[in-house]
């Protein structure tokens, strides 16, 4: 009882038993973690420039509504190639002595995650768009513009990068619209979001709870998958869902002599290679090959196009698509 009463050996206890429990479940499992995951081979640090625009994605709240980890269930593989691991994240490091960094993992998502951002939309233009005002690009879309990371000039100064925003959204704004340098910085920064490839051999997991994919059966396109489904996931952002696009920065496909014409080669190429032979528009990132795209992926997608917004075009067969996948590859 004596040790009860004597305050000193009483709080001295509890500190040293605090400090032992402290040691003992946060410090050095702390420090055997960072022992232990270590960067993937292929990743790379984030530049000065995406660092500052990682500064600015905390800055402006981007993290209340956007996670950046690919959970193991199948409803998440539409935002990475594989569920995130805990080397993702080895990067992070310490600011300071008495600072840590966020890993921006995010607790809710009320927007798309962002973990593999920089490969699933790799156009930058078309960030910047979405940026500038959201329903630019997604007219369903509840986020914020961010107008000002944008700065409104008569003309451009070298190095400047213009902004295509259709008349609508524009609200009488006149000059050009170009993003400032916290703006190119948050766009440099989500461009930098790519989940890095696990070395040969390594298992990267499983997506669980498999949603069974919609085919297009009943509809006589031999199995094919749902091309509305893969326009709709890989496309619509910068297409539009009524298939004309935005003037001046993504090229329409309704009626388009690409979409309805006779060179399949130059259509399949397209979608799997990107496009960037007409300087009005935007480029057109690989979006077949970083979507993985098969020979059925790019029937069925192909097919939905020549077949939507009243376009009358000719219908094709995987047949067809695997000949010439295999000749361009």
């Amino acid at each position: 009882m004596e040790f009860f009463n004597s305050h000193k050996k009483l709080f001295s206890s509890a500190l040293v038993f605090f400090l032992f429990l402290t040691l003992i479940i946060c410090i050095l499992p702390a420090l055997n973690n960072q022992k232990t995951y270590q960067p993937l081979p292929g990743s790379r640090a984030l530049t000065e420039e995406e660092s500052r625009g990682k500064a600015i994605y905390i800055q402006e709240g981007c993290v209340g509504c956007h996670t950046q980890q690919v959970r193991n269930v199948d409803m998440d593989e539409v935002f990475g190639d594989r569920p995130s691991l805990a080397v993702d994240y080895a990067r992070n490091r310490r600011l300071n002595l008495f600072q840590n960094t966020a890993t921006l993992m995010g607790t809710e998502r009320t927007g798309p995650d962002l973990i593999n951002i920089g490969t699933r939309q790799p156009s930058k233009e078309w960030h910047y768009s979405h940026l500038y005002n959201p329903r630019s690009v997604v007219p369903e879309s509840i986020m914020p513009s961010y107008k000002w990371l944008f700065l409104n000039k008569e003309s451009l100064d070298p190095g400047d990068i213009e902004v295509s925003v259709p008349i609508e959204f524009r609200k009488g704004i006149e000059g050009k619209i170009v993003p400032s340098k916290d703006g190119r910085a948050l766009i440099a920064y989500l461009l930098s979001l790519k989940q890095t490839g696990l070395p040969t051999g390594k298992p990267s997991g499983d997506f669980l709870y498999k949603i069974k994919k919609k085919t297009l059966e009943a509809s006589g396109d031999n199995n094919l998958p749902d091309g509305e489904a893969l326009f709709t996931t890989n496309c619509v952002s910068c297409h539009q869902t009524n298939g004309e696009g935005l003037p001046g920065a993504f090229p329409p496909l309704k009626n388009s002599p690409v979409v309805l014409g006779e060179n399949l080669e130059l259509y399949i190429t397209i979608i799997m290679k990107g496009y960037d032979a007409r300087p009005e528009f935007a480029t057109m990132p690989a979006v077949g090959t970083n979507a993985g795209f098969t020979a059925e992926d790019v029937a069925a997608l192909i097919n939905h196009e020549r077949t939507s917004w009243g376009n009358p075009g000719k219908k094709v067969t995987v047949e067809e698509v695997k000949l010439i996948m295999a000749k361009i590859k």
